[in-house]
């Protein structure tokens, strides 16, 4: 139970990575909002039924979770995953980054819209969850931001330069909210 009392956000847990995540936080004892849009690989279509799926096996194995649906790749929704935190458990300790999406393409038939989706959630995303919870960190003095990256990101690979660009962006967004949130 080293979670005990904590809550943490988990995007992108309606299966997966994330939910593993988030069923292994909630083990330790943390309360979950989970936050899933519920879209396909790539990005498309919406259905909470993945967040209540990851929901049901928190509550069946005692844990407490409760669900956002709103999607990471903008502010205000954004704004809206931290508040749920809030909202629901009064405070938030752990957000963890996980939420993405891939359209794989060839670099020279990828389109704007196939790379502004891919950066938009993973990029943009961790950076807009992040900053959303960074508020709420500084006024209590403690919490934890947890980023996915890839080895895409560090050696590249076939189709996916949108999705390789967004990884080290993250590593870097990473690397430098370590020192400016540290004090």
């Amino acid at each position: 139970m080293r979670l005990k009392g904590k809550v943490a956000v988990v995007t992108g847990s309606g299966g997966g990575i994330g939910r593993e995540i988030a069923l292994a936080m909630a083990e330790a004892g943390a309360k979950i909002v989970i936050n899933d849009i519920g879209a396909s690989v790539s990005g498309e279509g919406q259905d909470a039924t993945p967040a209540q799926q990851t929901k049901a096996i928190i509550t069946q194995k005692g844990g407490q979770a409760e669900i956002s649906t709103d999607s990471v790749s903008t502010w205000a929704s954004a704004q809206k995953i931290v508040q749920a935190a809030l909202d629901h458990f009064g405070r938030l300790d752990i957000l963890v980054n996980n939420a993405g999406i891939l359209r794989d393409q060839i670099f020279h038939r990828m389109t704007p819209e196939e790379w502004d989706a891919v950066i938009a959630v993973h990029l943009n995303g961790s950076f807009y969850v992040s900053r959303a919870a960074a508020t709420h960190f500084r006024q209590q003095q403690s919490g934890a931001f947890v980023h996915m990256s890839s080895t895409s990101g560090l050696i590249g690979n076939f189709g996916q330069a949108n999705y390789s660009a967004a990884k080290p962006g993250t590593v870097g967004l990473s690397k430098s909210i370590a020192p400016d949130m540290a004090p």
